[in-house]
């Protein structure tokens, strides 16, 4: 897939004053979230197919790193009830944060989604934009190498095939 993804881990622009406000309490900055794990974090636009084509997908990626130390969440562009209609049990399993007007999603530079985003504790992160296997399994070979964690397998039999995703922007 071309051009899905940036390969670099960036420290750019720096996401750490972001505030995440969460289904399942209070909000905090990046900055805080961070405190004692870095996170990692699949962005999906419940208003399109693309997301919706990826949710089983990425539950499983995420569930996979549930036991490491790692903060694994959604960030959804919508309020809380869209939050908990497109995700269903999801929503329950993982830390949720709904993005309505997608501040976060623009602040973190992600340019399609689904994305796939690992934010570490130092603000870095690495973005995989849209369903690039390739690019969401290098992540997970880097993650995993920090976290002394098995890498999940991706993609899986019965993984949707490589896709761009939609903007981000909305």
């Amino acid at each position: 897939m071309a051009d899905a993804s940036s390969d670099a881990v960036s420290s750019g622009s720096d996401p750490s004053a972001i505030v995440l406000d969460s289904l399942q309490g209070k909000g905090y900055s990046v900055r805080d979230w961070l405190t004692s794990y870095p996170l990692l974090v699949v962005a999906l636009d419940p208003y399109t197919h693309e997301s919706a084509w990826l949710l089983e997908t990425a539950g499983q990626f995420l569930r996979h790193y549930t036991p490491a130390d790692i903060r694994v969440a959604w960030l959804v562009a919508s309020d809380e009830d869209g939050c908990r209609q497109f995700l269903g049990p999801w929503a329950d399993e993982f830390l949720t944060f709904p993005d309505p007007d997608r501040t976060a999603i623009n602040g973190f530079g992600l340019e399609r989604l689904p994305a796939l985003l690992h934010v570490r504790n130092d603000g870095a992160t690495q973005v995989a934009n849209g369903w690039d296997p390739d690019r969401w399994r290098a992540i997970a070979e880097v993650l995993s190498v920090h976290l002394s964690w098995s890498r999940p397998m991706v993609p899986k039999p019965g993984d949707p095939v490589p896709y761009q995703g939609t903007p981000a922007s909305g």
